[in-house]
């Protein structure tokens, strides 16, 4: 990996760390760029998770640090969740590189209007969902978390909204529930062998410096300059893994 790999891993991450604190889909981002310096889709897929992981146990630190902890709301969902990420992972892995690169970029662009929302969607709170649909429900999303990764954290707001739990409480939820789903998956790529640790490490570390720039930007509206970048790097990046160009 040389110098302009290295530089384009640390930006790429510190502007994924941001997006995912000011709303989440960041994975649209690091995903294509571990691809292009190349990385086959699935090692790319893999080696993200690194980063993944360092971002969201910093976030349940600040959580915590701030007084708000959703561990305790979250211990119902983690056993589907648990089981769902392993599977999801575990299939994800043999797939072709080639396919899996195909079925990110077509997921990019539907994830690209829900991501650059400007603020998360007013979703009415619903009744609690049973525990059977519950463990449907959450055994779905640790699947698709587990394989993917990328707007999960938009899709769990919704879930937790539904199952009537309000959007301030959700949100520390959602950053255990990310964890656990991801401390499952990392294990299953690592055994596979799709993890590049170095790539991942340099990844890791933009990862954590924008996680904790996000913060700041947050509060001096950030995302007006963020977001358009972030659009433009999605399609662009979406568009080279179809080879449209």
């Amino acid at each position: 990996m040389g110098p302009a790999e290295f530089s384009w891993l640390v930006v790429g991450g510190v502007l994924a760390g941001i997006v995912n604190t000011l709303a989440g889909g960041g994975s649209l981002l690091t995903v294509p760029l571990l691809i292009l310096i190349g990385l086959p889709g699935s090692v790319a897929n893999g080696s993200n998770r690194v980063g993944i992981l360092v971002q969201s146990l910093m976030a349940l630190v600040s959580f915590r640090a701030h007084g708000v902890s959703g561990i305790r709301s979250a211990l119902p969902l983690l056993a589907p969740v648990l089981m769902g990420s392993a599977l999801g992972a575990a299939a994800i892995t043999r797939t072709s590189d080639e396919t899996f690169e195909r079925l990110f970029a077509v997921l990019m662009l539907a994830l690209l209007i829900p991501t650059l929302r400007r603020t998360s969607p007013a979703i009415p709170a619903g009744r609690a969902w049973s525990p059977v649909t519950r463990t449907v429900v959450f055994f779905a999303i640790g699947v698709y978390g587990g394989a993917f990764q990328a707007g999960v954290g938009m899709i769990l707001l919704i879930a937790l909204s539904h199952a009537g739990i309000d959007l301030v409480r959700a949100n520390a939820i959602k950053m255990v529930v990310i964890t656990a789903l991801t401390v499952a998956a990392v294990p299953v790529f690592v055994i596979e062998n799709r993890v590049a640790w170095l790539p991942a490490s340099v990844l890791a570390g933009g990862y954590a410096i924008g996680g904790a720039l996000g913060a700041r930007l947050a509060v001096r509206r950030g995302e007006r300059l963020i977001r358009p970048v972030l659009a433009v790097a999605v399609v662009a990046l979406a568009g080279q893994l179809l080879g449209l160009y």
